[in-house]
């Protein structure tokens, strides 16, 4: 199979995603919620999925990639036309727990798929790709919503939205992908079990990395608007700050496909944890806006970077047969992150100021890092 078809169908589905996320923010605003009501909304995209993941996963090494791939991307539509159907706030709490639950399906499955096309070998190159279609969605997702809303209204982007996801579906449909599922275990198997996978050493480093990593990337971009507001720059300044960051991640994402087959997943993976926890040390300690734009592009550089090579490594290194549940795994990993790291920083930053929490990030950085370097 041509991983081409994978990432355009990543694109088409992420797209409808990422332009998801700030047209309900900004819709729910339109509808007079509060900052409460648009937080919880947008936390029930990561919450809801993180309680099936894990099963999900599981699924997707029984049976394959392409009826929980259609399932996941019809959730999503459903969910799409549920917001233009009844614009009420109380039907957006639905709205985005179903959106969650479906792209959870739709990033497994992608992962999945990837990650068993080609061999060991290739798989860097591989994740490389699918990186860049993530980030090539994610800057265009909020870019081209933004502008709808202003033109079209909040409702018919989300059908615009929609359209995006009718494509994959029709290309799904027209070209199935037949990858090899795992074939049902039998009577006498041995139950599958997390705290197995996390006896492995190789998944163990690769989860801390991973985990590590997901907490300082939801760090910066939930703490940056905050920390900037505090030094009194303007939210142009600030969205200058975070562009640097998320051009430093398009950029690293473009180059590594051309990287990987001269520097082996490892080396990277420590490294940008090393960096990333240099650079948050010193983050709050400046206010000249150049320098944090500086320090917000390695942070990019570092974060952007490490995330294909881990899941190269997770490939690697999961047992036969349960690929899709180690990303089901890393997933809920990474939705408890991204669920409870916004309000966990928030309360502390409340309590201590912003450079401590910089600091406590940092601190975790660089002792996960070293923890990682062991073999």
């Amino acid at each position: 199979m041509d991983i081409y078809r994978i990432l355009l169908l990543t694109i088409l589905l992420h797209f409808a995603f990422a332009g998801m996320r700030i047209t309900l923010s900004l819709f729910a605003l339109h509808l007079q919620a509060s900052t409460l009501t648009v937080g919880v909304l947008i936390s029930l995209l990561a919450a809801v999925p993180l309680l099936f993941s894990v099963g999900w996963g599981r699924t997707i090494d029984r049976i394959g990639v392409q009826k929980p791939l259609l399932i996941g991307a019809s959730a999503v539509f459903a969910a799409l036309l549920l917001a233009v159907a009844v614009p009420r706030i109380e039907i957006l709490f639905i709205v985005s727990a179903v959106t969650g639950s479906g792209f959870m399906l739709v990033h497994i499955c992608v992962n999945q798929a990837v990650g068993l096309l080609g061999t060991a070998e290739q798989r860097a190159r591989n994740f490389s790709l699918l990186a860049l279609a993530f980030s090539t969605s994610g800057f265009l997702g909020p870019m081209i919503s933004g502008f709808a809303i202003d033109l079209i209204g909040h409702r018919m982007t989300f059908l615009l939205l929609g359209g995006s996801v009718v494509i994959a579906i029709a290309l799904l449909l027209r070209n199935p992908l037949r990858l090899t599922a795992q074939p049902a275990p039998t009577a006498n198997a041995p139950r599958k079990r997390i705290i197995d996978l996390f006896r492995i050493r190789g998944l163990r480093r690769a989860f801390i990395a991973s985990a590590t990593l997901s907490m300082a990337w939801d760090l910066f971009t939930f703490v940056t608007p905050i920390h900037g507001t505090r030094l009194g720059l303007s939210a142009s300044t600030i969205g200058l700050i975070l562009g640097a960051f998320g051009g430093a991640i398009f950029l690293v994402r473009i180059l590594l496909p051309m990287l990987v087959h001269r520097v082996s997943e490892w080396p990277l993976v420590i490294g940008g944890m090393i960096a990333t926890g240099m650079a948050m040390a010193v983050f709050p300690l400046i206010d000249q806006v150049p320098l944090l734009m500086v320090i917000a592009f390695v942070i990019g550089l570092a974060i952007g970077g490490t995330q294909p090579m881990i899941m190269a490594v997770l490939y690697n290194a999961a047992p036969p047969g349960r690929g899709g549940e180690v990303v089901g795994v890393r997933t809920l990993l990474l939705n408890i992150t991204q669920s409870g790291i916004p309000l966990l920083f928030g309360l502390l930053g409340a309590t201590l100021g912003m450079t401590p929490v910089f600091w406590a990030m940092a601190v975790a950085l660089l002792f996960g890092s070293a923890y990682v370097s062991r073999k």
